[in-house]
């Protein structure tokens, strides 16, 4: 990948090194195999550029192709899954047993030492119900990055998966973007990079040419209110807002279709994707 290389001496030169750099990855990335393999070789060569990275995972294909094999249908409301106490099971079963150690394990294939963790371990991500018709989704209410922050002191990259608890011991799906962007900003990310299936925000969603490239926070509430900014876009921007609002620096959706979407980010002096910033 010598033409994605993210070679310690350019992430020193540009500022990286001993930052903090949030990567929420799914989407195309995690489901071609190739692409999965390229986001953990960025991560590996961030990791190894003393880049203090830490990587957020979904896993909505594995936890529909499991709740599949059980019967047990998959519900979906306003873009979120409704999560009953066996849907639950599995989306923990899933995300924190199978996705997250695979990824842990390939990290480590790469020599990049990774620890697996959830919302739940030491208290990370504290969450109650968002919608009683939901079930077991969490909105985040707190977070608390002592074990994390530990994690990456001894020198491992924390691999997240976004299940959290409440005072009561129960367990709720979170979604993945809201998750990230209340990490990043708990722990004074300078970057928070939202991996997806598009370019970023378009100024026409059927022209993929029409990229946005940057946008402030006001911006991107115009673009809301008259529609540019809608479907699934809609949340994204709102988590990338709420990071900002958090005390991130810039954060960025970005395409996973690409080769290496993370590494040419980084490396095209940030001119892929759109970034969302303050003003």
């Amino acid at each position: 990948m010598t033409e994605y290389a993210l070679t310690p001496a350019f992430l020193a030169e540009k500022g990286y090194k001993d930052r903090i750099v949030a990567i929420k990855y799914g989407g195309s990335a995690m489901k071609n195999g190739a692409r999965r393999r390229q986001v953990m070789q960025d991560v590996a060569a961030l990791h190894a550029g003393g880049v203090r990275v830490v990587l957020l995972h979904g896993g909505g294909p594995e936890i529909n192709a499991m709740l599949g094999r059980l019967d047990i249908p998959s519900r979906f409301k306003d873009g979120l899954r409704v999560t009953d106490g066996a849907t639950m099971a599995v989306v923990q079963m899933v995300l924190a047993g199978k996705v997250n150690k695979d990824l842990v394990a390939l990290l480590g294939s790469m020599g990049a030492p990774a620890v697996g963790l959830s919302g739940v371990d030491g208290g990370l991500l504290r969450a109650e119900p968002k919608d009683p018709e939901l079930g077991f989704v969490g909105r985040v209410t707190d977070v608390d990055t002592g074990a994390l922050l530990a994690v990456m002191d001894a020198g491992y990259i924390p691999v997240i998966c976004p299940v959290a608890a409440d005072g009561d011991g129960n367990v709720y799906n979170v979604n993945a973007d809201t998750a990230a962007a209340w990490l990043a900003g708990a722990l004074g990310a300078g970057r928070l990079l939202l991996m997806t299936d598009t370019p970023g925000v378009l100024l026409d969603k059927d022209d993929e040419t029409s990229l946005i490239p940057r946008l402030t926070l006001d911006q991107a509430e115009a673009l809301r209110a008259g529609g540019v900014i809608s479907g699934g876009m809609v949340p994204k921007a709102e988590c990338c807002a709420l990071a900002v609002r958090r005390g991130v620096e810039r954060v960025a959706v970005l395409d996973g279709r690409l080769e290496h979407a993370v590494a040419r980010f980084l490396l095209s002096g940030e001119t892929m994707g759109t970034s969302f910033v303050e003003a």
